[in-house]
């Protein structure tokens, strides 16, 4: 009946015939497409070893009869709107990850590039000491670094050789146009999108665009997003380009320190270089 119904909540008894509610909150819990269904149990059943037993078997709340109905109401209301929450949450990742994809249409980059650089973004946050929700919102924010490109003609985006003065110009208004078509938001992960769309071309020593922003001036997530872009760009295919060996890239990246990158990220990038091999492996071209 679960599956045909798709309820979004179920108020679940133990004590029943053939099958305990544990065993169905079980069965319910180990099929992918009721998985996320919540649970309550209802019960009679008042010993804190059965409370255990309820949230081990994968239930989100526990309710002892005889039910107080406006106490009932409440606690499903309370787990529906945490549902819906969900819901919004995955909805929103999904528009931001197409939003990154939209990017990659106006460019010459592959698909897995931005899935590589958004994983080492994420290693490097992890390796510089971010908290693991940071970290998480990084990986998510980390693929819309590009989205200005969006508003560079084609063809100064895919032209083989080098660019114009003139050129060159326009394509450093992609940084900004990133950062509007984002907007600035009080969202953490949006706020993440936001600065590193607008802040990976800045570097260290202030030399980079389109703020010319030095040191720890430039937010976190565009000093790590630098690192993990340019190495990604360096060690892949472009038109004007031979991918360069790991080992060179890495050289350049430790070579910058203090000058393009932050001394502690590319710290964090030695460190880490194993981590980053491993993820180029999983996402080749």
């Amino acid at each position: 009946m679960v599956r045909g119904e798709r309820p979004d909540l179920i108020l679940l008894d133990v004590m029943m015939p053939e099958m305990s509610g544990h065993e169905a909150c079980k069965q319910l819990k180990a099929d992918p497409a009721t998985a996320s269904i919540p649970i309550i149990f209802v019960t009679a059943l008042t010993d804190a070893i059965d409370e255990v037993a309820g949230f081990e078997a994968g239930a989100v709340d526990y309710i002892n009869k005889p039910v107080s109905a406006p106490i009932l109401r409440a606690r499903v209301r309370t787990h529906l709107s945490l549902v819906h929450l969900d819901q919004l949450r995955e909805s929103r990742l999904e528009i931001v990850l197409r939003l990154g994809r939209a990017a990659e249409y106006k460019d010459t980059e592959t698909g897995f590039h931005v899935v590589r650089m958004s994983h080492y973004a994420a290693v490097l946050a992890g390796a510089v000491g971010q908290p693991q929700a940071w970290v998480d919102d990084l990986l998510v924010a980390a693929p819309m670094h590009d989205i200005g490109k969006i508003g560079v003609p084609d063809h100064i985006l895919t032209k083989p050789g080098k660019l114009t003065p003139e050129e060159w110009a326009v394509m450093r208004t992609h940084p900004t146009i990133g950062a509007e078509i984002i907007g600035d938001h009080n969202d953490p992960m949006l706020r993440m999108a936001y600065q590193a769309a607008l802040t990976h071309h800045e570097k260290w020593d202030g030399s980079g665009y389109p703020r010319g922003l030095a040191g720890d001036a430039i937010p976190l997530e565009g000093r790590l997003v630098a690192v993990a872009d340019v190495f990604d760009a360096l060690t892949s295919v472009r038109p004007y380009k031979r991918p360069w060996s790991n080992e060179e890239a890495a050289d350049l990246i430790k070579s910058e320190a203090g000058r393009h990158f932050d001394p502690r990220v590319v710290e964090a990038f030695v460190r880490c270089l194993p981590e980053f091999l491993a993820v180029q492996q999983r996402y080749a071209d």
